[in-house]
């Protein structure tokens, strides 16, 4: 193995707005899904809301002076589509004046700003008239991405037109776990497919209006037969890889749903929601693509004793599947290191999904790893937090970057999760993913070992010429 990266490799951190920002009814935002879903009873744990998180609204220019003594050279932030346009009934200048400021800030410090149009949340006004499942929502998502276009484009070169659209779908329309809570499997179907077009729509508009980059944030996984022998095993498998993966995937780039995905789900009659002409303005060429990844998912077609895990594993495993079609995959534990999500820890899986999107797909546009990370229950000692498992967790994680380009994968750049400790979605504040602590008492940040390890890391690739020292 190498250590050694491409010239121009870029080294970022990321977050997202519904987590970071609060201000959550300022300004001319109204409510989002998530600001809508916190208020359910039992919805978030401990009754959490995001309506302050770590209030970066109001700490624009601490947070980017926090960056660059991070020597970040970019940074991957969402836009509030629910801040933009609040209710989806006008562009509210309030709410870009905040990303204007943010993007001029970013630029004044030398880093690169990585926009992301669509994490998550969407405005409450406009699930109210169906969200997702409203073929509708697609072409309003298309006024917003040009909204945002409008008033960044002649300073933004990135454009992610979504983050995980799986957990937007899926999650939020099936299991219920992530807002807008809804347990409805042909309901999570037709999100997919809407989510899809609205990428599509969006992609073409952004090109039309000269945006330079435009791309996707898949979260991608490696579904791994329990028993690699048990046919049962091997089916659950296949079923995982083809909803988590292949469905995103194989629109996107090959312009055609996969043939099992379409026969796992035909009973929920999915083919109704796609129109004529969609594939082909879903398929529309993209310049990269973002791939997020945390753990692989070790999967069974049997029902497992009670210390196996059911459910979905790489979110707060939900009280009914969102595996439509693919009910009954459960998830047996393997003899591996865990994070407090209770994710495996096997950075091979990351360089192994990595290379296998290079030789299975091959109009693959270059790959940026736009989130990896882990949560750990830090310790303030004395003004310090010294959490060496999640050192030993990004280093190993960005040596096995190193590995898959050393196998020929076409990376082009890393950015950890998360900048921040924020707003973990359905686990509200009780999870830290972030590389700087935040007391949520008082706002202070702390840069955790994590973060000076990360500082270092990027300083060295300076001094050395992208020569890296993660092994050292």
């Amino acid at each position: 193995m190498t250590n050694e990266f491409p010239p121009g490799f870029l080294w970022g951190s990321a977050t997202a707005a519904a987590q970071i920002e609060g201000a959550a009814h300022e300004d001319g935002k109204e409510d989002s899904i998530w600001d809508a879903f916190a208020r359910v009873p039992g919805a978030i744990a401990n009754g959490h809301t995001p309506e302050v998180a770590v209030d970066h609204y109001h700490r624009l220019s601490e947070d980017v002076a926090l960056m660059k003594r991070l020597n970040l050279q970019s940074y991957r932030f969402s836009t509030s589509w629910a801040r933009v346009r609040p209710g989806d009934r006008f562009t509210n200048q309030k709410g870009l004046d905040f990303y204007s400021r943010l993007v001029d800030e970013l630029l004044e410090a030398d880093i690169l700003p990585w926009l992301t149009l669509y994490h998550w949340d969407l405005p409450q006004a406009l699930e109210e008239r169906g969200g997702w499942t409203n073929r509708e929502t697609a072409f309003r998502f298309q006024d917003y991405a040009a909204a945002v276009h409008d008033r960044l484009g002649d300073r933004v070169r990135h454009w992610t037109t979504f983050n995980e659209p799986l957990c937007s779908s899926l999650i939020g329309y099936a299991a219920g776990e992530h807002a807008p809570g809804r347990r409805d499997p042909r309901a999570a179907l037709a999100a997919i497919h809407h989510q899809h077009l609205a990428h599509g729509l969006a992609t073409k508009v952004l090109r039309d209006l000269g945006a330079e980059e435009i791309g996707i944030t898949l979260n991608l996984t490696n579904a791994i037969p329990n028993d690699p022998e048990d046919p049962a095993d091997l089916d659950a498998a296949r079923r995982l890889d083809a909803i988590w993966n292949r469905a995103f995937l194989e629109p996107l780039l090959l312009g055609a749903y996969p043939t099992d995905f379409l026969n796992d789900v035909e009973a929920h009659r999915f083919e109704e929601f796609v129109h004529p002409g969609d594939l082909d303005t879903i398929a529309a060429p993209i310049d990269f693509l973002g791939v997020n990844h945390y753990h692989d998912d070790n999967v069974s077609g049997h029902q497992q004793p009670a210390d196996g895990h059911e459910g979905l594993q790489p979110t707060s495993r939900p009280k009914s599947s969102p595996f439509v079609g693919s009910e009954h995959i459960t998830f047996p534990t393997r003899n591996l290191p865990r994070t407090a999500m209770d994710w495996e820890v096997n950075p091979e899986g990351l360089r192994k999904l990595l290379v296998r999107l290079g030789k299975e797909y091959e109009n693959l546009p270059p790959l940026y790893v736009t989130e990896n990370g882990a949560a750990y229950e830090d310790v303030v000692d004395n003004g310090a937090v010294h959490d060496v498992e999640r050192v030993a967790f990004i280093r190993s994680h960005i040596e096995a970057v190193a590995a898959a380009i050393n196998d020929g994968a076409d990376v082009r750049g890393y950015f950890v999760w998360s900048l921040l400790d924020n707003f973990e979605w359905a686990w509200g504040y009780n999870k830290r993913f972030g590389i700087v602590r935040v007391d949520y008492e008082t706002q202070e940040r702390i840069v955790k070992d994590s973060g000076s390890f990360y500082a270092g890391l990027i300083a060295s690739m300076d001094r050395a010429s992208n020569e890296s020292i993660v092994g050292a």
